[in-house]
């Protein structure tokens, strides 16, 4: 009677360890395993400083830190990301006070993403992504502003990143 139960324990533990389930999030296709992202243009005309630069390093750390494709500056990737800044707009989101003055406002860029999948010469999207943040403009309300600037780069990337490696 042990014996059999020693052998049922070992069947049961046996088949535990073999269902295992893996979930990594990302739905990029085998082929890929690089990505090559230039520097994002600004064609939203807003005169907005380091708008580009700002995009396209957050867009390229976000690639490095979800680790689905390597980032490469290479004409030999896999995959290309093109984005460009196709509006960047700030406006009222909050009025209040007896004055009726602006109390939040609202940043939001649009991009344009083309994504191609150089292996299989295939455009797999282009498309615009648009995000926002909305910042308090009452008090330090520059430094406010640019933190709602970093936090909409933050969100637009994150779409943008999605759609790639998630094909949401």
């Amino acid at each position: 009677m042990k014996l059999i139960r020693n052998i049922i324990a070992i069947a049961i533990l046996a088949l535990l360890l073999s269902c295992s389930y893996s979930f990594t999030g990302s739905s990029v296709p085998s082929h890929l395993q690089t990505i090559s992202i230039p520097i994002v243009k600004d064609k939203s005309g807003s005169g907005e400083a380091n708008i580009s630069s700002n995009l396209t390093q957050n867009l390229i750390q976000q690639f490095i830190d979800d680790n689905s494709l390597q980032v490469i500056n290479s004409v030999n990737s896999d995959a290309i990301l093109s984005v460009s800044i196709i509006s960047f707009q700030e406006r009222t989101e909050v009025v209040s006070g007896e004055n009726e003055k602006a109390t939040v406002r609202r940043i939001t860029i649009t991009l344009q993403g083309i994504y191609k999948d150089l292996v299989m010469k295939k455009t797999v999207f282009d498309k615009k992504f648009s995000n926002y943040a909305t910042f308090d403009a009452t008090s330090k309300s520059i430094e406010n502003r640019q933190n709602a600037i970093q936090l909409a780069i933050e969100n637009v990337n994150l779409d943008l990143l999605l759609a790639v490696v998630a094909d949401w």
